[in-house]
């Protein structure tokens, strides 16, 4: 298939990158988990893997079972999405350009011998040698950046400001277990207010909003969590219901730079 994009990952950050690709007329295939962690379940594509099918500001992204199934659902003008961790289907099916947008902060086994043109996010990839082309992630001055030679910044494990207010609106687990959500995506919170219990080990454990304001992310419910697995969003600005729903402005940025960034690799072909 000509100019195919395997894309690695369909959390928020990677849909913004998916969707940008799709609506430039690129054929997409997205590679994800068999059990998917997005925290921003409603701008993600990689909900498909459970739902069979997810839709993202108008593109919709459906789940194959099989290479065929998944080249007719591109056909059809749909991006396709498979559960392939070990990238398997690259054996049969070969891309033109890879991006991997796992953001695992770490490289989970992309190199430049998956594609003709390779495109990694974020840490843990050095261009020129891993990849051709790496993308800043981290949020300031240099976020989108194109990088050539060399790595992104390291992780520094603090989420971006939103008003000033930087770890408190992340919520991680504290104890293993079930997650069964009480409050949903998109709903108004206050501070100490009860949004989900962790059921394990006999215990029940309340997860309580750390902050005021809309809940702009939470893990799907009934996943298996660990401690510091991360859970829960949530963003002090009660106005901004619908973000919640939206590309968010970071990962628009880097899904621009990953378009620059696959054309400028594709203009140094002559």
């Amino acid at each position: 298939m000509e100019n195919l994009i395997v894309v690695r990952g369909g959390g928020d950050i990677a849909s913004g990158t998916i969707h940008k690709l799709r609506r430039s007329g690129y054929p997409v295939l997205v590679l994800e988990a068999r059990r998917p962690a997005a925290i921003r379940r409603c701008a993600a594509f990689s909900e498909a893997v459970y739902d069979g099918v997810s839709e993202v500001e108008g593109i919709a992204c459906r789940l194959a079972d099989s290479t065929g199934a998944a080249v007719d659902i591109i056909r059809a003008g749909e991006v396709a999405m498979m559960v392939d961790e070990q990238c398997s289907v690259l054996e049969t099916l070969r891309p033109w350009a890879l991006v991997d947008a796992i953001l695992a902060k770490r490289n989970l086994g992309t190199n430049k011998g998956m594609a003709k043109k390779t495109v990694a996010l974020g840490p843990g990839f050095e261009a020129g040698k891993d990849v051709d082309l790496v993308i800043e992630t981290m949020r300031g001055h240099d976020l989108g950046r194109i990088i050539e030679n060399g790595k992104a910044l390291e992780n520094t494990g603090i989420p971006g400001p939103i008003e000033g207010i930087t770890s408190e609106r992340v919520l991680y687990a504290a104890y293993p277990g079930i997650i069964h959500n009480i409050v949903q995506i998109g709903e108004l919170v206050s501070e100490g207010q009860t949004i989900a219990v962790i059921r394990g080990d006999g215990e029940e454990h309340q997860i309580r909003a750390s902050i005021s304001g809309v809940l702009r992310g939470i893990i799907r419910e009934g996943f298996p969590v660990n401690c510091r697995t991360k859970i829960a969003d949530i963003d002090p600005r009660a106005s901004e219901r619908k973000n919640c729903f939206t590309i968010s402005d970071r990962a628009r940025c880097i899904a621009g730079s990953v378009l620059e960034g696959l054309m400028y690799l594709k203009t140094c072909d002559g």
